[in-house]
């Protein structure tokens, strides 16, 4: 039995080992049109608080704040921690002493005959006992009452796959720890996306907003002049039809607003029906310059998937370590010190004393066989940490790219709106002078929107590769703010 319990702890030390990160890769996945929690649990949380009337105001130091308190993936990342400790305290169990203690009481009755004190056995004792002794009287069948206590120590003193079994367990409590930090690292990734997401629809929305009150009122100029017979009736249609367009564009931008928020609740736990206000704007600020070896050194420090990585290494060296070990000797000790009554006898005490030496003598395919398995596991997490070197050179080199790319589309993004909103003022001097009729003036109005729109998520996409760099750094928790620029 003690061996069994001890490849148990060996099996759980592994599986704990050789668990999967609960985060898979540090690229942005392309948006689902309903994203679910079932598929990836960072995007559902635990209900903190019931739904009120009152705007609650959110930051994105507070969105992140609650997305620690209450995000899933997160939940189940912590869980799996405990899970890890608890396993530990079971290993640690195996050095400390067992100690029991037992008793009870009640009436025992016993057939002598049954137990080898028969008739024949009594009359050999006539010869010492004094003449005409009868044993008529006696009966086979007799009871007493049986009172005892007892204390039972059981340690073991040594044995190396408990010792090595223990060391593991230490070491993928470690790897459940590093999960725990890369999750909370997701967590700020995808809340302060789903925030900036939040902004973007905002922004969207408010530009559409103005370009419809834009439109009335150019479709309301227009039919004036048609009225009066100075505009051709295609002209007040272009108007009309443009406004119906940018009525279009108005309520799409707001529906996806409304699924952008519905999605930042559900990441950071508060009720569907919980009105809210964002109170931080899109952040903007230039990227420090870093060089890739400086960056390359912070992630190989910071990551805590490498960390994690190096932690399921060691839990896997001490696993195979374990079952080398069973070819050694295990000594343990046992022992119990007890008292017992019985009825008309009187109490005794009972002791027992006891060390006990187990040395394998043939198992030799079992034991080869465990072994290798081990040795093929740790190669196994070995290869992994080595490929892991080269996919964070990988993924900084693709993040500092991507982050650069994004800064010059967004710097030719500001540059479009300028021009398309000196476009549109040139053209709507030109309308109101009698130059030109509605359609220039139109196509004006359409591309400004269009440059809008795309500055918007030219910056979005400029704070989501900062915020990816960040991540692939190992830095994200820490220094997301640095990353986005102040408020």
């Amino acid at each position: 039995m003690k061996m069994h319990w001890t490849k148990q702890t060996l099996t759980k030390a592994f599986w704990a080992s050789a668990a999967a990160v609960f985060v898979a890769g540090w690229s942005m996945a392309a948006a689902q049109q309903n994203p679910s929690s079932l598929q990836n649990p960072f995007l559902g949380s635990i209900t903190a608080l019931p739904a009120s009337h009152a705007v609650l105001p959110l930051s994105l130091d507070d969105a992140v704040r609650r997305g620690f308190q209450t995000n899933l993936g997160l939940k189940e990342a912590e869980a799996g921690e405990t899970a890890l400790h608890g396993q530990e305290l079971e290993a640690l169990q195996e050095f400390l002493p067992t100690i029991t203690v037992s008793g009870g009481t009640g009436v025992h009755e016993y057939d002598l005959a049954a137990l080898g004190f028969g008739p024949s056995v009594i009359r050999k004792f006539s010869a010492i006992l004094p003449p005409n002794t009868s044993f008529s009287g006696v009966s086979l069948i007799t009871k007493a009452d049986v009172t005892n206590g007892q204390v039972n120590y059981d340690q073991t003193l040594y044995s190396g796959p408990v010792i090595n079994g223990y060391k593991a367990v230490r070491a993928a409590e470690k790897v459940a720890y590093f999960q725990k930090m890369t999750a909370r690292g997701e967590v700020v990734q995808q809340v302060a996306a789903a925030y900036l997401r939040v902004i973007a629809t905002e922004s969207d929305v408010e530009n559409a907003q103005a370009l419809l009150e834009s439109d009335r009122v150019l479709e309301e100029q227009t039919a004036a002049k048609h009225a009066a017979g100075t505009v051709a009736r295609v002209d007040l249609l272009r108007t009309q039809v443009e406004l119906q367009q940018q009525e279009q564009r108005l309520l799409a931008s707001q529906n996806a607003h409304d699924k952008a928020e519905i999605l930042l609740k559900r990441e950071i736990g508060i009720a569907p029906g919980q009105p809210i206000q964002l109170t931080d704007p899109a952040p903007y600020s230039d990227l420090t310059e870093q060089s890739e070896h400086d960056l390359l050194a912070t992630a190989y420090q910071n990551r805590q998937d490498y960390q994690n990585l190096q932690a399921e290494v060691k839990a896997n060296y001490y696993v195979m370590k374990a079952r080398q070990s069973e070819r050694l000797p295990t000594l343990s000790f046992s022992g119990n010190y007890g008292v017992t009554s019985v009825s008309g006898v009187g109490a005794h005490g009972t002791m027992l004393a006891m060390g006990k030496l187990q040395v394998p003598i043939f198992r030799e395919a079992s034991l080869r066989g465990e072994a290798d398995v081990a040795r093929a596991q740790l190669d196994g997490v070995e290869h992994q940490l080595s490929d892991l070197r080269s996919r964070i050179v990988q993924q900084v080199r693709t993040a500092q790219m991507d982050a650069n790319a994004a800064k010059q589309l967004l710097d030719v993004a500001k540059s479009n709106v300028d021009l398309a909103r000196q476009a549109l003022s040139d053209e709507t001097d030109r309308y109101k002078a009698g130059v030109d009729d509605t359609l220039p003036l139109v196509r004006a109005q359409a591309s400004l929107a269009t440059a809008e729109s795309n500055l918007v998520q030219s910056l979005y996409q400029y704070n989501l590769t900062k915020l990816a760099l960040a991540r692939s750094t190992g830095v994200i928790e820490l220094q997301y703010r640095d990353y986005l620029g102040e408020k």
